[in-house]
């Protein structure tokens, strides 16, 4: 009798246990093995811009760190929305996305209509850089300093153009904010991404945009555009030549872009926290550290947790923008 309840109790606690672990691995839903094949990187923008040249960057390290190939693919549309959907829509563990402070904040406040839902749909894996943004303008723009610049600006109103990567980026609302600070009135051109915003600056068919700073940096410097200031608090250590538009006498306008590596909400956490101390490490290295420095990136790689306390900031910031200038996508 003795024998038959010690071996009850055995199969008792074996089938317990057993079932406790099938219940752990459903929970954190883990696959035994990850990665098990190429993970993809999917960018909103087209090649040359500010996300693809970051993407591009993380592709190898990230690579090597991983044991599989990592493969960047180009997603252009929709200010970055396309490619951010398809994140958001992925299942199969190994699809994230590289994307700017948009597509991760105000996306479903622009369009309610927008197929994916930042908060829901998009997992945040790390905060990867930030940068202010500079308010550059044609080499024969009028004006010898910022403050005859917006006095032309202002005199032009809608005659004048300003172009951004799209709708509802923050380049486009950037602009609205700075109309609402400055007075001035130019009307909204969106184009794909930023390389074609800077093509069409240099061509005179706009008058002014808001660049990343590793992109209207090289432009400057090389005598094809001009810098008006950048939208930082003081001077920046990506462009310290250049002084902020509050030297200018725009006071209270502070302005960040940022780029982040998300995944879809259902990929398992285990598999985010890895991605994310991977991107973070890799990031805050000498190596890339110099290399996102010359793309014009100052080097943040936080954990999920620092991504999502600055979404949540920045849907602040950005929906404000959105609510006091009636900015809306149809």
């Amino acid at each position: 009798m003795l024998r038959h309840l010690l071996k009850n109790a055995i199969f008792l606690i074996a089938a317990t246990a057993v079932s406790t672990g099938a219940l752990a691995q459903k929970i954190s839903k883990e696959p035994a093995a990850w990665p098990t094949k190429p993970l993809r990187i999917l960018v909103g923008f087209p090649g040359g811009s500010s996300p693809d040249l970051v993407a591009r960057a993380l592709q190898e390290p990230l690579s090597r760190a991983l044991g599989q190939p990592v493969i960047v693919e180009n997603r252009p549309g929709a200010g970055g929305n396309i490619a951010a959907n398809l994140v958001a829509k992925a299942t199969d563990d190994h699809t994230i996305g590289v994307m700017i402070n948009g597509n991760m904040t105000i996306a479903k406040l622009l369009n309610p209509a927008t197929p994916y839902d930042p908060e829901k749909d998009l997992a945040p894996i790390s905060l990867i850089g930030t940068a202010p943004l500079v308010l550059t303008v044609p080499v024969s723009a009028p004006g010898h300093n910022a403050q005859d610049f917006f006095v032309a600006a202002r005199n032009a109103g809608n005659k004048w153009s300003y172009g951004s990567p799209g709708v509802g980026t923050v380049g486009h609302i950037g602009m609205e904010l700075l109309k609402a600070k400055t007075g001035i009135d130019p009307v909204h051109v969106p184009y794909p991404g930023n390389p074609q915003v800077i093509a069409a600056m240099i061509g005179g068919q706009i008058n002014l945009a808001l660049l990343p700073p590793g992109l209207a940096t090289t432009q400057i410097r090389a005598g094809k555009l001009r810098a008006i200031g950048v939208t930082s608090a003081g001077r920046s250590s990506l462009a310290p030549e250049i002084p902020s538009l509050a030297e200018a006498g725009i006071q209270g306008y502070r302005l960040e872009i940022w780029t982040a590596a998300a995944a879809p909400t259902n990929m398992p956490k285990p598999i985010v926290a890895r991605l994310s101390a991977l991107i973070s490490e890799i990031v805050r290295t000498p190596e890339m550290r110099q290399k996102l420095f010359i793309q014009g990136w100052q080097v943040a790689g936080t954990s999920p947790e620092g991504l999502a306390n600055r979404i949540k900031s920045d849907t602040a910031l950005l929906g404000g923008v959105i609510a006091m200038r009636g900015i809306r996508v149809d």
